[in-house]
């Protein structure tokens, strides 16, 4: 579309909200509620994009020039209305405002709003060559909402507000989104004509409608079918209803996308997640951020990943994942934590209890139970053993643990960073390592096992581990069978007998 403008009003406070972050900051799937609404302006690839920030500006300036670098902002110093705010918008563009031309005036409050739905109603304005156009809906209950009021020939004689609508106005289920456009021109003349004559003392841009009838120029309504996407959220419960219902949207188009999603009910997908063909996410399951998972990967169930790459036929189950990747085929889980940093190669295997950060673990390596692997890089083939600690810390700096090709350490190791296994290493269960295992060669640090006779007679006297010790030297010296107190003769518990 030739010479678009879009303006998107984010200066209210969002008192309701009773929050230290400003009301259109707020996340709602994957995003903040203005984040939702850039996205959308965005896709009707407007000229000019102009943000009315006020209170909280400090947070909510930087946010919309991360998104959209070239935004222009405007600030409203006091909220005197929605009128006033597009003055301020206009005002801030100067010279390279628009003179001829589309306006349209967004909330940055509709987190569900669509960019097709903007460019429908954009065509429509601009084909019909209206002054005004309303973006309107049918809803069930139109309580609260400006009722849009249509002449025989359809269109819009004005915009009653609840408070001012008479019984037979008020059953009129057509409400204002808005959501307004405008003929450029018309607009910059009908804002220096609006005024504050109203209990509120605010310059209200619905206002325009009057005078554009006034002026016998056209004014309309685009009814949008789908009248949630204009919805807003006041408070936090609102705020929550409308995160189900765009969550329910995601995945419900993901599932028309070809991806199987056992229990929709229960699994959360975030806005900027991308799914392929044939991935199936079990019960329980949150993908979020900016998460990749590839075809035939099966995520869940119970699992959260967020920000995390996951590849072709990957199986990840019970885990909580964070800026991790895991390779095609790889398996992690269940009850596995990987940080920021891990990266799993190719067959490779994460198993349960098992946290990993900032470590490589090479294609087909295995780290299958309770371990911590911290600033490691493991070697294609190797597997780690059961109760493997990599001590990456020394209390004052971190420092790296190098695996080699095809090792195979024993339970129970301890691996002080620095440190390096050559490839086909080992090292025998129990060992710490503390210097580094040449290529081929077995590490042990643990001497010849002892046993100290008698140690528990001497230290432990009358307890229950002195007492069975007792019993069971007597019964070596007669060669009775020793007999658990607790059990009778016949092998049966004595409450079974």
């Amino acid at each position: 579309m030739d010479n678009l403008t879009v303006i998107v009003l984010a200066a209210g406070g969002g008192t309701r909200m009773k929050s230290k972050t400003m009301k259109v900051l707020h996340p709602i799937g994957g995003r903040s509620m203005i984040g939702h609404v850039l996205r959308a302006v965005q896709a009707v690839e407007p000229e000019r994009i102009v943000a009315v920030v006020g209170h909280q500006r400090e947070q909510v300036g930087p946010h919309i020039h991360e998104l959209v670098p070239d935004a222009v902002l405007a600030v409203q110093e006091t909220q005197d209305g929605t009128g006033h705010a597009v003055r301020m918008a206009m005002e801030a563009l100067g010279e390279d405002g628009p003179t001829r031309g589309t306006v349209i005036v967004a909330a940055g409050d509709t987190p569900l709003l669509r960019g097709e739905s903007l460019q429908a109603f954009a065509h429509e304005h601009e084909a019909a060559q209206r002054a005004v156009s309303i973006l309107s809906g049918i809803v069930a209950d139109p309580f609260g909402y400006g009722r849009i009021i249509r002449n025989d020939e359809g269109d819009v004689e004005a915009i009653v507000e609840e408070k001012d609508a008479s019984p037979e106005q008020r059953e009129i289920a057509e409400i204002n989104s808005g959501i307004l456009a405008f003929d450029a021109e018309f607009l910059l003349d009908a804002l220096g004509r609006i005024t504050n004559d109203n209990h509120k003392g605010e310059y209200y841009l619905t206002d325009t409608v009057q005078i554009a009838r006034e002026a016998g120029l056209t004014v309309g309504a685009h009814t949008i079918d789908d009248v949630m996407q204009t919805e807003g959220a006041n408070d936090r419960a609102q705020l929550a209803e409308l995160g189900r219902e765009l969550n329910r949207r995601i995945v419900t188009q993901w599932m028309k996308d070809g991806v199987t999603v056992m229990d929709p009910a229960t699994t959360w997908i975030e806005a900027d997640v991308q799914l392929a063909q044939d991935v199936t996410i079990l019960p329980g399951t949150q993908l979020l951020g900016a998460t990749v998972v590839a075809e035939d990967a099966v995520i869940g169930p119970d699992t959260t990943l967020k920000n995390c790459e996951i590849g072709a036929g990957a199986r990840v189950v019970r885990t909580h994942g964070e800026l991790a990747v895991v390779g095609d085929r790889a398996t992690v889980g269940p009850f596995a934590y990987l940080r920021p940093g891990t990266q799993l190669g190719v067959g490779g295997k994460i198993g349960t209890f098992v946290e990993t950060k900032n470590s490589r673990i090479g294609d087909g390596a295995k780290v299958p139970h309770l371990s911590y692997v911290g600033d490691a890089e493991i070697g294609d083939g190797t597997n780690i053993g059961a109760g493997t600690i990599f001590a990456n810390y020394d209390g004052v700096a971190k420092h790296r643990t190098v695996v080699g090709r095809q090792a195979r350490t024993g339970s129970n190791n301890t691996f002080v960073a620095p440190v390096t296994i050559g490839d086909g290493a080992g090292t025998a269960g129990g060992t710490v390592v503390r210097r580094d295992v040449p290529p081929g060669a077995l590490a042990v640090s643990s001497g010849a096992q002892r046993n100290l006779e008698g140690w528990v007679a001497s230290r432990r006297p009358g307890t229950a581990q002195a007492q069975a010790a007792a019993s069971a030297e007597e019964a070596s010296v007669t060669g009775e069978q020793q007999v658990d107190p607790g059990v009778g003769p016949d092998g049966r518990s004595e409450s079974q007998s």
